[in-house]
């Protein structure tokens, strides 16, 4: 079904079914240049420009201007894009505390509190809360470089697989 009518409160809306799709699908010259990318571009993608500040135990802080291929639709750093840094910086900061793995994603959690704009130094601050042999779980935060006003908050566990004894 293409079209399908919503009554609410007495009006009736017309809600296209096909703009989900549009929306999801891709096609035409911009599917045809993802085609051409290379493998595993992504990472790179997302962390190019980061600044690494500050390395102790536990803790990693890093910085980075926010660049246009990062923004979403509204013209703002894309919550894909932040999530992903809760998932790269802090994996980084298990390393700090001399595990041998950054280990599998089980859970990721971002509560987006501001935007960041194009151009806007932002601050993340992640913090290894607990590093035990199979898992690892870690607080990422998101500031404003120039106010401290925090952008997004992050939580990450990790299983960090165990070495065979065979």
């Amino acid at each position: 079904m293409a079209t399908e009518t919503k009554s609410t409160k007495g009006d009736h809306v017309q809600i296209d079914m096909q703009s989900a799709r549009r929306y999801l699908e891709k096609e035409g010259k911009t599917a045809a240049s993802m085609d051409t990318l290379p493998e595993k571009f992504f990472e790179p993608f997302i962390m190019k420009g980061i600044q690494v500040d500050r390395i102790e135990r536990g803790t990693i802080v890093c910085s980075f201007k926010v660049p246009p291929r990062l923004l979403n639709g509204g013209g703002f750093l894309h919550g894909g894009a932040t999530a992903t840094l809760v998932d790269l910086v802090g994996s980084a900061a298990i390393f700090t505390v001399g595990a041998p793995t950054v280990g599998v994603s089980v859970e990721i959690n971002v509560s987006y509190l501001d935007s960041a704009y194009p151009g806007e130094e932002v601050e993340i601050e992640a913090k290894a809360l607990r590093v035990g042999k199979a898992v690892a779980v870690i607080s990422v935060e998101f500031r404003k470089k120039k106010t401290g006003k925090i952008i997004a908050q992050g939580r990450h566990t990790k299983y960090l697989a165990l070495s065979s004894k065979l």
